[in-house]
């Protein structure tokens, strides 16, 4: 096969050719990628310029808010004691803060277990109801038992007692259980304990028993004297040579007539500080010391004597006996008490841990959550236990602790329940009931039951309390660390127990940086105006967006903005940048004459706000402004309001009883705040815990058991459960509108009815009125402006309880505002920037595409420049070999002449 080699035959430069004349004809593709990069410059400017107006737009967010300008300033001396926040609405002040307790959850510890995962109990099904509430009255401690006989000798010996592992100074002179408190009082800042001394009373069969008496008539015949004292007061005496019975005589009739009345021995009985109860001549007469001092009662006997206590004509040699009182203990914070020392006993009490309520009483309280589970032989194990109760999320959650023992005895898992709030109202009551008619698993009474009034077979290790603090010497409390409502508008969110100083101002720096921030994002954004539209005469070149439209309209748009008035503000004498000390500057940038903004601070505080924020007052104050758009006029509207938003709600329509019983497996089905279709998770089977209620007892279980529902506190659906003054019970949805609504049926055990008669659910109805005239649309008690009216998207909560007019409502929208809500509509989706990209873009597509196209065609004419001049090769070609046979064919005719 032949190789064709263009240019071999001819000796013409054919690749050379090609390429000049190629050359020549591609020309056009450089106006091609010169137009396509003039446009990409433009792309990539315009992309600066979005990335410059959205930085002003970043540095506006902060601003569009009324709190950024009138913020507060919360200094305490002490960060370490607590730390405070304020808002708008604070003022400022001086204040002295004492921290004297912080707020903690309530902790229960069970008994010792061997095993996590052993079956307890029988697996009999039980219901387990958690309840939260508060405990009130009585203490939290320990009672002890009457001190020994040999205290009133011999003392208490030093080390004897020990409380939370601090030893009580006790010796040979603690003889008595009111010395033994004073000691233990003597350590209480160190303990966390004090100590009180139960009255001392002498024994109730010392003077008889039965109704009869054990006192003897007193004979001194034989020559002797008696003498009778309680307390050290004498009480009685009997001289010598007096018959027993005869004139003078000491009997048990005239030792109750010594007792009774004003006589000298009473009064020096009181003095005393002893009380007589009983008569001798019963044999119930006995003798009180209120301060826990012992009470000594002594024979005294000289010579020959007869008769007296317990003695009915025998010989008297004297006696004496001393009545000795008891102790309790207080834990002053609830936290359990640990008693130790080498004779506890001695004391009354026991070596150990422990404490319990003593004399409390329990009440629910409505606002938390309570709920229900149920053990059985599929559960009826520690771990098993501390699972169903954190899946019941109605605040407890469990857990197991192992102390770590070991050995064939050792029991070293417990079962720890804690209140997941911290409070005083968060303080737990559990209680156990069988099911079908059956009692309740013995061991899971054991285990759970836990009753601050009553029963309590759980260890309190920690308890639920309060924060307590004082603010300038007011008393104060709180459920948690922060305490809120003692100072308008300040949260003091304390640490630790102590005091220290708190300062409240206004915080003009934060303003000063907001203003400050405002005009350096301006001048920024304005800096990359320039950059990219301004010309440089010295170098005789503009901007990638010289002379651009939708760059001369954004920076004519924005300096409108600014130059304009703010109208709509009542009240407000600031209107405009300039009261700010705020102005424009030859190149475009803007200053801060920082002495006008110090004087428009000092002046105009409150009014700050207004000049760059959205802003709404009202004349009416349970009219409030929620938000608005873009689209919201500034202005004043008159406020109308035909209906008021109210909730869904069941009135009962019977008085309710002293006591309301609910039976045992009670369990009501109850719908709250569906919808239409109808969500599963509105509806709920809520199991309700048996037991005899008073009135408000019944509301607060109703409300705390509906809003244990899990269901219901993950939809945010809460209920809220009152007793009118008529004694009827109310139960009702906190939400407001037509989308709150609340029924109630019966599943099993007790009617609904036994709570509210007849009563029918009656749904909420949503607010309705008009802004300035204008409709707008009621959600709740948000009223909402309709669109296309100047009110469009003007958003306003309508409380209170009147119908009708309900005066103006002055709205504004702040120059940080409106230049936001400008900003947004050129960088948003349809915005002028993102369009006129797109187009850029679009064209750049549309040049790419005619290069393309372009460049095809190049392809075809230097084919078609290949196959001609490849033609002309092999024609050229074709002469050279003719020439060069003919040259050979003559030469060979000459040579042959």
């Amino acid at each position: 096969m032949a190789i064709s080699t263009s240019n071999i035959g001819s000796g013409l430069p054919i690749d050379d050719i090609i390429t000049k004349l190629m050359a020549v004809e591609s020309a056009p593709l450089a106006q091609f990628d010169k137009k396509s990069a003039s446009f990409l410059g433009q792309v990539s400017a315009f992309g600066n310029l979005s990335s410059a107006l959205g930085t002003f737009q970043s540095a506006l967010s902060g601003l569009t808010s009324q709190t950024s300008f009138q913020t507060m300033a919360a200094a305490p001396g002490d960060t370490s004691i607590f730390t405070a926040t304020a808002l708008s609405t604070a003022k400022p002040g001086s204040y002295r803060v004492n921290i004297a307790q912080i707020a903690q959850a309530q902790t229960l510890a069970s008994g010792g277990f061997k095993s996590t995962t052993a079956a307890i109990g029988l697996g009999s099904k039980t219901t387990i109801n958690f309840s939260l509430g508060t405990v009130s009255g009585g203490s939290f401690g320990m009672t002890g038992t009457t001190l020994g006989a040999s205290l009133s000798t011999g003392g208490l010996t030093p080390g004897a007692l020990s409380i939370n592992n601090t030893a009580i100074a006790t010796d040979g002179t603690t003889r008595s259980a009111r010395l033994l408190a004073d000691a233990i009082n003597a350590k209480s800042s160190t303990t966390g304990v004090s100590a009180k001394a139960a009255p001392t009373v002498t024994s109730a069969t010392l003077f008889g028993s039965g109704g009869a008496t054990s006192f003897g008539n007193v004979d001194t015949s034989g020559g002797g004297r008696y003498s009778l004292s309680v307390g050290g007061v004498e009480i009685a005496v009997q001289e010598a040579d007096i018959a027993a019975g005869a004139s003078g005589g000491v009997t048990a009739a005239s030792i109750d007539a010594s007792l009774t009345g004003n006589t000298a021995v009473a009064r020096a009985l009181a003095d005393a500080n002893i009380t007589v109860t009983g008569t001798a001549a019963d044999g119930t007469l006995q003798f009180t010391n209120a301060d826990g001092s012992n009470v000594a009662i002594a024979e005294a006997v000289s010579g020959s004597v007869k008769g007296g206590i317990g003695n009915n004509g025998g010989t008297n040699i004297g006696s004496t006996t001393t009545a000795v009182g008891s102790i309790s203990l207080v834990s002053a914070d609830g936290s359990p008490i640990n008693i130790g020392g080498s004779n506890p006993a001695g004391a009354g009490f026991a070596a150990g841990i422990g404490g319990a309520y003593l004399g409390a009483s329990f009440a629910p309280d409505a606002d938390r959550t309570s709920g229900n589970i149920v053990i059985d032989s599929s559960n009826n194990s520690l771990t098993g236990i501390m699972d169903a109760i954190n899946k019941g999320n109605f605040g407890v959650t469990a857990s197991i602790v192992s102390d770590g023992s070991t050995g064939a005895n050792a029991t070293p898992n417990r079962l720890i329940l804690t209140s997941t709030a911290t409070g005083q109202a968060s303080t737990m009551k559990i209680s156990v009931a069988g099911s079908g008619g059956e009692p309740a698993d013995s061991e899971l009474v054991k285990l759970l039951a836990y009753d601050p009034s009553g029963t309590q077979n759980l260890s309190q290790k920690a308890a639920a309390s309060d924060t307590k603090a004082t603010v300038n010497g007011i008393d104060v409390t709180s459920s948690n660390t922060s305490i809120s409502g003692a100072i308008t508008g300040v949260t003091i969110s304390a640490t630790k127990v102590g005091s220290s100083t708190l300062s409240v101002t206004k915080d003009t720096s934060s303003l000063n940086t907001a203003v400050s921030g405002f005009v350096k994002a301006y001048n920024d954004l304005n800096s990359q105006f320039t950059q990219l539209g301004g010309y440089n005469a010295d170098t005789k070149t503009g901007g990638p967006l010289l002379g651009d439209s939708t760059l001369r309209n954004l920076q004519a748009d924005i300096r409108r903005q600014m130059s304009s008035s703010i109208t709509g503000l009542q009240g407000s004498s600031l209107t405009n940048l300039g009261q700010l000390g705020i102005a424009f500057q030859k190149d475009g940038n803007l200053s801060l004459d920082t002495a006008k903004l110090q004087k428009a601070i000092d002046n105009n505080y409150n009014d700050i706000a207004s000049l760059f924020a959205a802003v709404g007052r009202g004349t009416d104050p349970d009219v409030k402004f929620v938000s608005s758009t873009g689209k919201s006029a500034a202005g004043d509207y008159a406020i109308n309001i035909t209906k008021l938003a109210s909730k869904g709600v069941i009135q009962g329509t019977n008085v309710l009883p002293a006591e309301t019983v609910i039976e045992a497996d009670t369990s009501w089905t109850v719908t709250l705040n569906d919808t239409t279709p109808s969500v599963l998770t509105s509806t709920a089977t809520v199991r309700i815990p048996a037991g005899s209620y008073n009135p408000t007892q019944l509301a607060s279980m109703l409300q705390s058991t509906i809003n244990g529902v899990s269901g219901f506190s993950s939809a945010g659906s809460t209920v809220s459960a009152t007793v009118g003054d008529d004694g009827k019970l109310k139960l009702e949805s906190t939400r407001y509108g037509s989308k709150s609504n609340i029924s109630v049926a019966n599943e099993a055990g007790t009617d609904v009815s036994v709570a509210f008669g007849s009563g029918k659910s009656v749904n909420g109805v949503d607010v309705e009125g008009t802004i300035g005239g204008y409709t707008a649309t009621g959600d709740g008690q948000t009223l909402t402006g309709s669109a296309g009216a100047p009110i469009d998207g003007l958003k306003l909560t309508i409380a209170g309880d009147t119908i009708g007019n309900r005066g103006t409502f002055g709205f504004s929208q702040g120059y940080a505002y409106q230049l936001n809500t400008l900003a947004t509509s050129y960088l948003g989706t349809n915005g002028a920037i993102p369009s006129r990209t797109k187009g850029l873009n679009d064209t750049v597509k549309d040049i790419t595409a005619q290069r393309d196209k372009f460049s095809a065609r190049l392809v075809d004419i230097e084919a078609r420049y290949r196959k001609q001049y490849s033609s002309l090769d092999t024609m050229i070609a074709g002469l050279n070999s003719t020439q060069t046979y003919l040259t050979q064919q003559l030469a060979a005719l000459a040579a042959n002449r």
